[in-house]
């Protein structure tokens, strides 16, 4: 059973004030989502609920109506982001948001002066600051709250099971979101362990991203960047690994001088990648080539094509994260998956990475976190393991095993299968010529 937790329910005029903040229509998923948090934060017992939802499909609204909630009712709210960009983006929407509301908003992460953090803590500790946005830093144990209420974790699937559930304990109520979420986070909502709320409408006039797979060629890859500047867009170029950035901005200059390439990475100062970050967003070049640092929090509405070197290096959900970046607008989308033609793909790598090409419809985040579970399996509920296949044992079997033993830990009557009916195809019966005596046939067939 959930554990217990004081309800919280905020002041009706003061909510819907901030609720009309929202310059779009909520769409019926999302109207669903923001229902089912705040029925959990009313009901008086510990809310554990995943939002899944693809990239630009109004997670973040659903956890600005919870943070309302919460920090409405005078109690405080962390959101926990894996990357200081995101941090930094999802700071600034909150603190936007909220002005003229009376909720103070604080940010810490290493893009924060140590004289703001300090602050920032003095407030959490004396609860002037309701809410605070950050990064891992949220963990620390010399952050200290007032009376913090509600944990949000943001892209769920970029956090350890250790970090998440540092950072989750220390709030009765807990909110993860997500447009891929780990297999683990998955089968737990799949068999009941946690609540989920799916946001499956695309907002209007979006368009799925084209996807393709294929071995890489310097003429297709100048020929999808120059389609992309002639309709005045812009591109990215994505390589797994920091080492694979400098070989591929040679090979940019070589093939396409008249580009202007803006390179963004993990080991960039801080202030140095929110500069190059900022500046692409807001049309300062015309390629940005990148590491998975883009993954999460990077708006461009400009930006209509991806190119992705040694997709095979990336996980799944990594790869449609990645594809999200990419016609946010009104315009086609388009992703294109470039293989290294020297090191040919393994045939298991091969179907992963068509799954991607043949899920590209809006909204298949789900569908492709589903694939994830099968693919690598559900991992360990009850340890660190994130994914992996329990030895001995069937997934589907498991699964049913797992439910079955949740039902009646809550006081609920089993649902066992129905026995099997088996059915033949054809009329059975003892021949009269293996048995002659009728009374003997009647008796075998009884």
């Amino acid at each position: 059973d959930a554990k217990v937790a004081s309800a919280i329910i905020p002041p009706a005029a003061a909510y819907a004030r901030f609720s009309a903040g929202f310059p779009f229509p909520e769409s019926v998923d999302q109207a669903a989502a923001i229902n089912d948090v705040l029925s959990d934060l009313a009901s008086g017992k510990a809310m554990n609920r995943l939002v899944c939802g693809d990239v630009g499909f109004g997670k973040t609204e659903v956890a600005l109506r919870a943070a309302a909630a919460v920090a409405l009712s005078g109690r405080q709210v962390l959101i926990s982001a894996p990357t200081t960009v995101l941090a930094r983006q999802h700071f600034e929407v909150f603190r936007r948001r909220f002005e003229g509301t009376g909720v103070r908003v604080g940010h810490l992460s290493r893009a924060v002066d140590r004289a703001e953090i300090a602050a920032v803590k003095a407030g959490l500790a004396d609860g002037s600051i309701r809410i605070v946005v950050g990064t891992q830093a949220l963990a620390s144990d010399d952050l200290d709250f007032a009376d913090l209420a509600l944990a949000i974790i943001d892209e769920e699937h970029r956090f350890g099971a250790a970090m998440k559930a540092q950072i989750a304990v220390r709030a009765p109520h807990v909110l993860l979101l997500s447009a891929t979420p780990i297999p683990r986070t998955l089968q737990g909502a799949m068999v009941g362990i946690q609540d989920v709320s799916i946001i499956a409408s695309p907002p209007a006039r979006r368009r799925p991203i084209r996807t393709f797979l294929a071995p890489f060629d310097p003429g297709s890859m100048r020929l999808a960047l120059m389609r992309e500047k002639a309709r005045d867009g812009q591109s990215f170029v994505v390589a797994p690994r920091i080492e694979d950035l400098q070989p591929l901005a040679q090979q940019l200059a070589s093939l396409s001088p008249e580009l202007k390439v803006v390179i963004a990475h993990g080991k960039l100062p801080a202030e140095e990648m929110d500069r190059v970050m900022t500046g692409f967003a807001g049309g300062d070049g015309d390629v940005l080539l990148a590491t998975n640092i883009i993954e999460n929090g990077l708006d461009v509405p400009m930006a209509n094509t991806m190119l992705i070197w040694r997709p095979d290096r990336f996980g799944l959900a990594q790869l449609h994260q990645l594809r999200g970046r990419v016609g946010r607008g009104r315009r086609q989308g388009f992703t294109y998956l470039l293989s290294d033609p020297d090191a040919p793909l393994a045939e298991n790598t091969q179907a992963r990475l068509h799954t991607l090409e043949a899920l590209d419809r809006l909204g298949s985040g789900f569908a492709i976190s589903a694939r994830d579970l099968d693919l690598r399996g559900a991992g360990d509920l009850v340890g660190d393991e994130q994914a992996g296949h329990i030895r001995l044992i069937g997934s589907a079997l498991y699964q049913r095993v797992l439910a079955r033993a949740l039902r009646l830990a809550r006081g609920e009557p089993a649902i066992d299968a129905a026995p099997p009916k088996l059915s033949l195809g054809a009329t059975g019966y003892v021949p009269t010529d293996y048995v002659p005596d009728a009374t003997v046939r009647v008796n075998l067939y009884a």
